[in-house]
Order: structure tokens, then sequence, then C-alpha cells
């Protein structure tokens, strides 16, 4: 088999011969290059896993120029990168080169401007204000070349940014299509004088920097920055200095290793990377069929629609693909795939295709591939390292987890807050919880909701138990509420306080579990345990009530002997407020995923609650902005 490369212009063409390790160029001669100046080519060939054959990297003396995408049939299958390393005969020619590329590095950054703003021709250069302090700190002496030629960690750099697509990402966001044009350039240049032009070779290292200090931006915080494009995402982002990252990278010859080693470390990240690939292989199939509206369907129905329906669970890998008898037969194995699918989309898994069903299997495989890579991105949003115990809540599945080692310990559903006061992310470290607590309630909740009940029933504040406070500390008062004029009371002037206190109507419930914020949102109990029964499970005004408390508390106390099942059962039917501090503080993550993995190796989705997902989606769309994270 060969492989034979595009040709750029006036390029020769060079055959790879993958069962004999060689290659070859035809008769065509470049100029002065054949031969004259005892240069070695260094080919960097980039390929799949499914291309086992070709090898990651040949060196062979040669007289080529190139630089080429090489493709089998029409697929990119390997680019080749050529490094011209002075490895002989640099005397004269190339002694004080880097003294000149420094000097060419330093003119660009200087005449840069307050804010910096750096460009190659018309090529920004993103990381304006790393990238200065990058050179400042090693004199603008150049990163990717010396005196004795081009460093072969160029190639590292090529390789981890080719890959970028794997990431959602673009590699020519990342300077690659500019870099093969000067390193085509210098070549071509070369050819003419015998000589390197240093100012090309400024632009190059100004641009291969670039590209280093972006993409390793963007593996490690994310594309978008969150807190401008996302405001509601308040979890904390991984931060390094990249500069120094850098620094060390070239200096011990592991770019490659170091731009890996930014990626997220959650294992559902790589699986989501795995099943991206296994949607754009659908996508590129033609996706799934659309599935025409109809009556519901379940188990021993005939209707000419279970043919589609059939094809749709069998493309995602709910169904496997067998003969079937019958084809408009809605048969028992048909229903266990459509509980599946059911499951995975967070819907009732009765096996009946409902509305709900049937909207979610048609919506399109591109609207799917969109979600798994906006949620890509939030795992780059995230800290690295969880903690070894902690405390999980995806809003978007309505769902509380804990985890010890990042094995599952414990599940419970949960409620979180209403679009209009939607659930914030973040985290924070559980300190305490409270049993039988008072609910002070806060004011947005005592003039929206609460006051307007009041106004209709002079009674509702006692039939639940609340009582009126004024005043703060020592001055605090409690106020009859039958002596203020409601009436008169409003958004803008409420003087007063509500609290509700322990009792089986409180909202609160029995327990409530504290991790401080600025936000005011903890994990409580509920007296409306109906609610946990609903499919979707938006209720709250942003705190997160949860179907499990008892089971929670039992968790998180870790105790045995003083906080055994019986002795919180016993606190809480005394009925007094008891504050109980835990041994440990653990971490809890409140974060917002409408795709992940789940335990079983199932791909999950999950409906854009708060409608978050087309922002992210639309901004991963656009070109990197200059001044990424400036760490």
């Amino acid at each position: 088999m060969l492989y034979e490369s595009s040709l750029l212009p006036a390029s020769p063409r060079v055959i790879f011969h993958p069962a004999t390790n060689s290659f070859k160029t035809d008769s065509l001669n470049y100029g002065p290059l054949v031969g004259s100046h005892g240069l070695t080519l260094f080919i960097v060939l980039i390929v799949p896993d499914s291309y086992p054959g070709v090898p990651a990297r040949i060196d062979r003396s040669t007289m080529v120029d190139i630089i080429t995408v090489m493709r089998k049939k029409t697929k990119v299958i390997a680019l080749l990168i050529t490094l011209i390393l002075l490895s002989l005969h640099l005397t004269g020619c190339a002694r004080g080169l880097s003294e000149r590329i420094q000097r060419n590095i330093r003119l660009h950054i200087e005449a840069a401007g307050e804010p910096p703003i750096i460009k190659i021709d018309e090529e920004p250069i993103y990381s304006s204000i790393v990238l200065p302090r990058f050179y400042e700190q090693r004199s603008y002496l150049p990163a990717w070349s010396s005196d004795s030629g081009f460093s072969l960690q160029i190639a590292s750099l090529i390789r981890a940014i080719s890959g970028a697509g794997g990431q959602c990402f673009m590699a020519d966001d990342y300077h690659l299509k500019k870099i093969t044009a000067i390193m085509l350039e210098i070549n071509k240049d070369y050819a003419r004088r015998k000589t390197f032009n240093a100012a090309m070779l400024a632009e190059l290292d100004l641009v291969l920097t670039d590209a280093f200090l972006v993409y390793s931006a963007h593996l490690l915080e994310g594309r978008i920055n969150p807190e401008t494009k996302c405001p509601e995402w308040n979890a904390q982002c991984e931060e390094a200095d990249l500069a120094a990252v850098l620094q060390n990278a070239l200096t011990s010859g592991t770019i490659e290793s170091t731009i890996n080693d930014l990626l997220p470390k959650e294992p559902n990240y790589f699986l989501l990377c795995r099943k991206r690939h296994e949607y754009l292989e659908i996508m590129n199939k033609g996706g799934w069929p659309a599935i025409p509206i109809g009556p519901d369907l379940k188990k021993g129905d005939y209707d000419a629609r279970v043919p589609a329906i059939r094809e749709r669970l069998t493309v995602v890998g709910d169904q496997p693909r067998k003969k079937i008898k019958d084809m408009n037969l809605f048969d028992g194995d048909l229903e266990q795939a459509v509980r599946q699918f059911q499951r995975r989309h967070g819907l009732f898994p009765d096996g009946t295709i409902d509305a709900r069903t049937l909207a979610a299997m048609n919506v399109p495989v591109e609207e799917r591939l969109r979600q798994i890579e906006v949620n890509m991105e939030r795992w780059r949003w995230c800290q690295r390292d969880f903690g070894d115990r902690y405390i999980l809540i995806n809003i978007a599945n309505f769902e509380l987890d804990t985890y010890e080692q990042d094995t599952l310990v414990l599940t419970m559903r949960a409620i979180v807050g209403k679009p209009y006061r939607s659930t914030p992310v973040f985290s924070g470290k559980m300190t305490y919880l409270v049993l039988n607590p008072y609910w002070y309630v806060p004011k947005k909740i005592a003039v929206e909701d609460i006051l307007p009940k009041v106004k209709n029933n002079k009674e509702y504040l006692t039939q639940n138990n609340y009582k009126v406070l004024q005043g703060w500390g020592n001055n605090e008062r409690e106020i009859d509420p039958a002596t203020i004029s409601w009436a008169s009371l409003n958004e803008i002037f409420f003087p007063y306080r509500l609290r509700q206190d322990p009792g089986p109507a409180n909202a609160l419930g029995h327990i409530k579990f504290m991790f401080p914020n600025e936000y005011d949102v903890y994990i409580h109990d509920t007296p409306a345990r109906a609610l946990f029964s609903k499919e979707s499970r938006d209720f709250s005004s942003g705190c997160i009530r949860i179907e499990k408390p008892i089971e929670l508390a039992e968790y998180v106390l870790n105790d045995s002997i003083r906080w055994a099942r019986k002795e919180i059962l016993q606190a809480i039917k005394d009925n007094k407020v008891r504050t109980v501090g835990l041994s440990m503080p653990i971490p809890v993550h409140v974060l917002y995923w409408t795709a992940w993995v789940a335990d079983n190796g199932l791909l999950n989705f999950r409906n854009d609650i708060y409608d978050r997902d087309e922002d992210v989606y639309l901004a991963l769309s656009q070109p990197p902005c200059v001044q990424p994270p400036q760490k």
C-alpha cells in the first residue's frame, strides 16, 4: 500500500511505503537544497490508531522541502511536517542566530502597546498577557530554536494541536496553518539565501509559543471563560502558571505529555470523548430516522412506526440488531429497549412510547453532539480533584450522589431551583448539620411568596407556625401579626423578618445540611414528599431538597456510636434545635450537566432546564479571544 502526498505548489511528491518503512521522492530537484548543506529531514507522521502499520516517526536523510497533508482516499490520515535541523556545516552561517531572533522577538513584544496587541501578519497572538511574561523571564531568547537549529519539541507541539479535534477544538485556532506557512517560507528563503531569516524565525517562535499557551489554557480551564460567558457557573476552575509550565516542558523535552497532563482527570471526560466519536460516526452515516407523531405505543401494539423505533434504538445501542419476525409488533424486547432509552433520558421507564419519549427520540444526532461538546467544556471548567470523599449534585439530573474514591456510595432524588430562581453552580465544604432547624425566610421569598398569602388569609402565618420578628440580636422582638397593617406592605417596604419554627410543616423538614457559601444555598429535608415522584423536579427557590435526609445524615456524620440512625431519629422526635458538627469537612460540588456517561457505561442526556447549553455552544463556535485566562 502506498500513501501519496497531496501537492503544494512547487513541492515534490513524497511516497511512503509502510511495508518497508521507507519513502522516496520523485525526480524533482528543489534548488540548492539538494544535498548541498547536510540538512537532516525529520518527518513526523500523525496517524489514527486504526493505521498501526504507519510508524509515528521516521528519520531519514533526504533532499525534499515539503510541508504536506497525506491522504488515503478522501480522509486525512497523516500530517507530514518537515523540521530542518542545522546539524552540519553551521559554522559561519548560524553563529549568533539566536541573538538576532532574540532582538526580533523583543521588538514584537515592546511594540505591542498597552494593552498589548501582537499580530504576525494578520494572525493575532491570543495570549497577549502570558506570552510577553514568558519571554521577559527568559530575556526574550527564542524558545523553539537555537544556533544549533530547530527544537524537536516543535514536532511534539504539532502532534498535540493536530489532535485538538478530539477535544472539540479546531487545530487552526492554534495557528496550525500559520505555523505550516511560516516553516515553508523559511525553507524557501533558506534555499535562496543559504542563511536563515531571523525575523521569520522570531515570528515562528511567537506563534509556536502562543499555540502552546492558548491550547494549554483551553484544556486546563476551558475554551470559554465561564466568568464572562456563563456567570451562573461559579465552580472553581483549575489554574496554573502556564509560562512556567511551558518553560519546564521545553527544558525537560516533554511538550506533548505536558499538554496531555492538562486534560481533566475525571474518567467521565474521556468517556464523553469516546461517545462523541461514536455519535460523529452515526451522524456521518446519516443519523437516525425521525419517527412520525401518532398515538402512544406500548407492548402488544401493531403500528407502522415500530420499525423506525427499532432502528432508532438499535443505532445508539439500546437494542441489539437482530432478525425480527413481525417488524410492526411492539414486542417485549422492544419494551425493554424503550425502558433503557427512557432511563438514559431521565424519563419514567414505563416502556411506553408517549409524547415525551417520542420527542426525545426525535432530537437529531447533531443536537446530541452539541450537548456532548458543551458538557465536555463544562468538565474543563471543573477543578481536577473533587476529593476522596465528596457529595455531587447534578442540577439537571435532579439527583444527589455521594462518592468515596470515585465509587458511588449513596444516591437519592433531589429538588432544585425553579428556572427563575435557579440553583447556582459552585463548590463548598459541608461542616455541620442542624436537626429540627428554624427557617429564617429570605426577604425575596417573604415578599414575593408569603406576603400575598397573608394578605388573602390573615391566619396564614399562625396556621403554618411562622413568627414575625423585628430587630437583631439582643434587640430582636416578636411582633403580633394581628397588629400589622399587611395591606400597606410591599416588596420595597417590608420592615420585618419571618421565621418558621421547627415542626412537621417546616419548609426545611427535620434536617438541614450546611456548607457555608455566598448564595445561602444548603441541602435540606422537606415536608413536600410527593414532589419527589415527579419526573422534572425544579420546584425550589434555589436550595436543594433531598429524598433521603436521614440516610445522608448517617453518611456525613459517619459515627455509628453517637449518631447511628436510632439516635438521629430520637433527636428529631425531641423537636429541639440541635447543631451537630462533622468530624471532617466534606466537599460538596453543585454542578450542571446535561450529558454524561453513567457508571454502567450508558450515555445519558437531560433536558436543559435553565436554557444554558445554547449559549455555551455558540461561544465554543467563536474564534479564541485575545488574552485568555492570565495564569
